[in-house]
């Protein structure tokens, strides 16, 4: 109970940290996003000073007093009020990213599951057989691959398989003009994420390969691998069954923490392939300077990897019993 009860005071406390510093940023930023916002809306030079009031009061920091301000932030956020997108105006910022949201959500969540599974499958491999040929490559292969840009990569995709070959659609996430939840709405909304997944995954599993080489090699030097091996179990048995069913707890604590890389990974790539996701709404708030959907975004990005972490480390213990006997 009381690792339960100190994980969840360090969720609590992490996630006032990032709703604080999505409070404190924007108020570092040179020049006034209230002025900047009436000037784009309007299309005057000069502004009504009561329209920059009211849009300084949207974006949270209406009163002088920074305290008193904070105060009706985070009373905003518990309404669930994160103010009006000028950009989709005249839509609160809430309806835009429930729209966008749970395209990044399928697109990562394939990803980061996919990445998962080829990457400890692989790592698992490459430690059973190291210093063979196959570690070699894996090894050397992962670590060229995970150097690569994933706007290169992307654009590289998009131009061999979208534009040269045809196979796959180049930009949007559905071609049809009456989608609905039918089989054909489904097939058309794979094939245009097909692409921006491909683009994540061959990245993605690196980190995984990598990690559970190294920790395997660790636990394959364990006595209790050797007993196995001399007990005459079969290979397989032993790699899979003891080897790395051990080494893939620390795998798992990454599998939370690589989500943060992914997402902020997408969102260059759902620029790329206009995927009609997270990534394209930050992209798209960027270059309007919408200040109320930018701190929007943000700040869902940061919930949804903490929230990822905070379940690993609920989940963590069932896997592991030592976690709850470490924190007695």
């Amino acid at each position: 109970m009381r690792y339960y009860v100190r994980k969840t005071g360090y969720f609590l406390v992490t996630l006032w940290a990032a709703v604080t510093l999505n409070f404190v940023i924007p108020r570092f930023q040179p020049g006034d996003p209230a002025e900047v916002m009436v000037t784009q809306m309007t299309g005057r030079g000069e502004v009504d000073p009561a329209q920059v009031q009211a849009v300084r009061t949207m974006l949270g920091y209406g009163d002088e007093n920074v305290l008193v301000a904070y105060w009706q932030y985070l009373g905003q956020l518990l309404r669930g009020d994160l103010g009006i997108s000028f950009t989709y105006f005249p839509f609160p910022v809430t309806d835009v990213i429930a729209q966008a949201l749970p395209w990044t959500l399928g697109l990562v969540g394939i990803a980061q599951v996919l990445s998962f599974v080829l990457g400890t499958t692989l790592g698992a491999a490459a430690a059973w057989r190291r210093n063979s040929r196959f570690d070699s490559t894996v090894s050397i292969g992962s670590t060229f691959v995970g150097n690569l840009q994933a706007v290169w990569i992307g654009l590289i995709v998009l131009f061999v398989l979208a534009y040269q070959l045809g196979w796959f659609p180049a930009a949007g996430g559905w071609g049809l003009t009456d989608p609905g939840w039918n089989w054909m709405f489904v097939a058309d909304v794979v094939a245009h994420g097909f692409l921006p997944a491909l683009t994540l995954m061959v990245t993605a599993p690196i980190a995984f390969i990598l990690s559970m080489r190294n920790t395997m090699v660790q636990v394959l030097g364990e006595d209790y691998i050797r007993l196995g091996t001399a007990a005459g179990l079969r290979e397989r048995t032993v790699a899979f069954g003891y080897a790395a069913r051990n080494a893939l707890l620390p795998v798992v604590t990454g599998f939370a923490l690589s989500l943060g890389v992914l997402m902020s990974g997408s969102i260059l790539v759902e620029s790329i392939f206009d995927y009609p996701g997270m990534g394209r709404l930050m992209g798209e708030a960027t270059a309007a300077r919408d200040f109320p959907l930018m701190q929007a975004v943000l700040l869902a990005t940061i919930v949804i990897v903490l929230t990822a972490n905070f379940v690993v480390d609920l989940i963590y213990p069932l896997i592991d019993p030592r976690a709850r006997r470490a924190a007695r």
